[in-house]
């Protein structure tokens, strides 16, 4: 082997090295790193993790929502088998929670970073005809629901999370008996489904 061939080799490996690492890192930072929270409802808890890297205004909204216990004692008040289940916004008498100003809609640019669709499990954000309307409703889809997905021609729902641990519990909401409830024609829960606390982990 010349000394050429072995500097080559060399800063082959250490390439490969460093390409490894930051596959590691891009890795910790969408999983293990990401900021978690559970949710305790009357149904059984689930927790989910969300992504910064992908939509951080959107994550940061949530977050601050979720620090705030605006979350604690709101109920899922739309649930639609094979379809989504909604939550974040109403009390358990289904008063509508007050909210701060709604958030800027990132779906287009959450998807470009690799962020996930709108598949079965992941978290997103519940919004009105306008994309910029969103502001503590979220929803968690229990299909794949292509046509909420991002595209050239519509801004679709931004997806900033996903739900790690608990999508038995989740398979459960999704399927309680519903009809009209509160200021809701159909849709809601008959046996009312509460978030009884919404906390970060540690």
């Amino acid at each position: 082997m010349t000394l050429s061939t072995r500097t080559f080799g060399r800063r082959a490996c250490l390439a490969l090295a460093t390409l490894g690492l930051l596959a590691g890192q891009a890795w910790a930072h969408g999983t293990a790193a990401a900021p978690k929270v559970k949710f305790a409802t009357s149904a059984g808890d689930f927790v989910v993790e969300v992504y910064p890297d992908k939509a951080p205004k959107t994550v940061d909204n949530f977050l601050q929502y979720v620090k705030d216990k605006h979350y604690d004692g709101t109920v899922f008040h739309r649930v639609i088998d094979n379809f989504m289940v909604q939550g974040g916004g109403f009390d358990a008498a289904y008063a509508q929670k007050p909210t701060r100003a709604p958030v800027v809609h990132e779906g287009r640019e959450a998807l470009a970073k690799g962020g996930d669709k709108n598949v079965v499990g992941t978290l997103a954000m519940a919004r009105t005809n306008d994309p910029n309307s969103a502001s503590a409703q979220f929803f968690i889809n229990v299909r794949d629901n292509d046509f909420l997905n991002p595209s050239v021609q519509a801004p679709g729902y931004t997806v900033f999370g996903k739900v790690i641990s608990g999508m038995d519990v989740v398979n459960k909401i999704k399927a309680t008996p519903t009809g009209p409830g509160g200021p809701f024609p159909s849709d809601v829960p008959k046996t009312p489904v509460l978030v009884t606390s919404a906390t970060l982990v540690k």
